[in-house]
């Protein structure tokens, strides 16, 4: 299994293999496109996981430098580099407090268009800077894993809309993969339009699968053994 495995914590239901987990890079690592894969975006961002509750919303980890993110006609993946993950833990009070994870060197993750549930565009401080959630579905009497992808304003805004035409066209292509009520077929057709849609800040995607995590707990794993192992070696595995 990859050791640059994702730190976004997401076990699939279904459509998932042990070498599906993270994205297979190429020797300058590199985001290696599948037969038939279209690139539609190159980004450099900073990425960072959440966790998004009925009541909360907490940030689990954050890379600290940016990371390249590539969105195609099936998913998007991020590649990044650095000496550390940053992982963040809430307690009482609001107060927060950050300890460093010794890395490989390499961090990859990829979320397939099969998984998100919803999109959430977020101002930041300053204001000139936004973030994008990618939600994915989990049980709701849990919390919702998402991946967050903040840069500068205008690319976040243009980056929301290409993910949401991307994830409603693949739905609407593949509906042996979703089952999809007309009602939902008929909204993602106007989310696979070319126009900026209504309620860009939340955009829900009907016919996302549900997701589970290996641990109500935990959204991150920690490193063990000889480095830091993340999803693809939590999916194998099966266990903590």
């Amino acid at each position: 299994m990859h050791d640059d495995a994702s730190p976004f914590f997401i076990a699939p239901h279904r459509f998932d293999a042990d070498d599906d987990v993270a994205p297979a890079l190429d020797r300058r690592h590199e985001l290696v496109i599948e037969g038939g894969e279209r690139v539609l975006a190159r980004h450099r961002l900073h990425a960072s996981g959440h966790l998004l509750g009925p009541t909360e919303a907490r940030q689990r980890w954050t890379l600290p430098e940016p990371v390249a993110v590539t969105v195609t006609d099936r998913r998007i993946a991020y590649v990044g580099g650095g000496p550390q993950l940053a992982l963040v833990d809430g307690t009482g009070g609001g107060a927060r407090h950050r300890r460093a994870m010794r890395l490989p060197g390499l961090v990859s993750g990829q979320i397939r268009w099969q998984w998100p549930s919803r999109l959430e565009l977020l101002s930041t401080v300053p204001a000139e800077r936004a973030r994008l959630l990618v939600v994915c579905d989990a049980l709701r009497t849990i919390q919702q894993p998402a991946l967050g992808l903040t840069g500068p304003a205008e690319e976040i805004i243009a980056l929301t809309r290409r993910v949401r035409r991307a994830v409603a066209g693949f739905r609407l292509a593949h509906p042996e993969m979703v089952d999809l009520s007309p009602p939902e077929r008929d909204v993602l057709a106007v989310r696979a339009g070319a126009g900026p849609g209504a309620g860009e800040a939340w955009i829900t995607l009907p016919g996302s699968l549900p997701v589970e995590f290996h641990s109500r707990d935990d959204y991150y794993r920690g490193h063990s053994g000889s480095g830091w192992r993340g999803t693809a070696a939590g999916a194998a595995s099966g266990h903590r």
